[in-house]
């Protein structure tokens, strides 16, 4: 599926568009193409392997290239907001869930008990499903991308999730709680079963880093940092590198009121943020999402007032090794940013 979208098409329509996509589960991808002569064309692109993003590397965020006449070519690479799946509802589950949400995880709490899986108990949960664990997965499809965390009240539930996620995709991280020797039955049950030594391996089990956890917050800690370590540190079971989507879904709310857009294309150094961070302005200041804030920021925001006033797009180059000794800071790096007349 290519969605075009024709020359001055509003922001928030592109964005509506990408979030629409990754809402479904699906990778997209914004292609920008920016001529010589100052006109700028945008589409997302959303399907499996969409031809025009094959320059766009797997373990980077945002690719660019310029043509030998001068066109540059932008594309950026999004994922659907990583799932954390929470199968149980008990104190683990209710500690997890706010960390989390603050480590920009769209969760998911799953239990059979309605004392325990409502809204009111789970209010920072972003679903929460109440149903028998039989019918889990008529109720939730797994995906490549979730991180699925077996917590249930007891073995027997632990290992009928565990069978079912077996089954089918592999996710991105899959964990089981209890104890080694528990867990040490319950793989050989599932080995002389038929399930693949290979699918077992993967299994994070007993969950979470070996922190010498013992309360439920400080299991659930030991869990995220688990997953985290999978999500950051092993590309080839997860690929989180995506662009800015925390920006894409404001855009995709507030992006009529932007003037500009300013986009990281690349950086060296140790800088505020990273490659694909973007935020959005209009010409009397207000802005969406950051590019590291401080002084650099300031300047570039002065330099989309002056395409927002002429129009087109223009390339700038941040150093910031004089402003961030100035400011106390400790990077010292530089970036190159697109800023684009919206």
């Amino acid at each position: 599926m290519i969605l075009e979208l024709s020359l001055g098409a509003e922001t928030k329509t592109l964005y509506d568009k990408l979030v629409t996509a990754l809402e479904d589960g699906h990778s997209a991808f914004i292609e920008t193409v920016c001529s010589p002569d100052g006109s700028v064309s945008k589409r997302v692109v959303s399907r499996k392997t969409p031809d025009t993003t094959k320059n766009a590397i797997a373990n980077k965020p945002l690719s660019y290239s310029y043509s030998e006449d001068g066109v540059l070519t932008v594309i950026e690479k999004y994922l659907p907001r990583p799932r954390m799946i929470i199968l149980g509802g008990g104190h683990i589950a209710l500690a997890l869930v706010q960390m989390a949400r603050a480590c920009e995880f769209y969760t998911v709490v799953f239990d059979d008990r309605p004392a325990f899986a409502n809204t009111e108990r789970f209010n920072a949960a972003d679903e929460v499903i109440c149903d028998d664990f039989s019918k889990l997965f008529e109720r939730v499809r797994i995906r490549t991308t979730d991180y699925v965390v077996i917590v249930t009240r007891g073995h027997k539930h632990d290992q009928r999730c565990l069978e079912g996620v077996l089954k089918g995709e592999e996710p991105a991280y899959t964990g089981m709680i209890g104890s080694r020797r528990r867990i040490a039955i319950v793989m050989k049950q599932l080995l002389n079963a038929g399930f693949s030594q290979a699918r077992l391996a993967d299994v994070y089990s007993p969950i979470g880093l070996r922190i010498g956890a013992v309360t439920p917050a400080e299991i659930a800690v030991a869990i995220l940092a688990e997953t985290i370590e999978v999500k950051r540190l092993k590309p080839t079971k997860a690929d989180s590198t995506s662009c800015d989507i925390e920006t894409a879904y404001l855009l995709a709310k507030y992006g009529e009121q932007t003037d500009a857009l300013i986009t990281i294309l690349e950086t060296h150094g140790s800088v505020p943020r990273e490659t694909g961070a973007k935020m959005s302005m209009s010409y009397e200041g207000a802005i969406v999402g950051t590019i590291g804030g401080g002084c650099a920021e300031s300047d570039v925001m002065q330099d989309a007032r002056t395409v927002i006033r002429e129009g087109g797009w223009r390339t700038v180059t941040v150093d910031m090794t004089d402003t961030a000794e100035e400011d106390g800071m400790v990077c010292g790096g530089y970036m190159t940013v697109i800023i684009e007349r919206a």
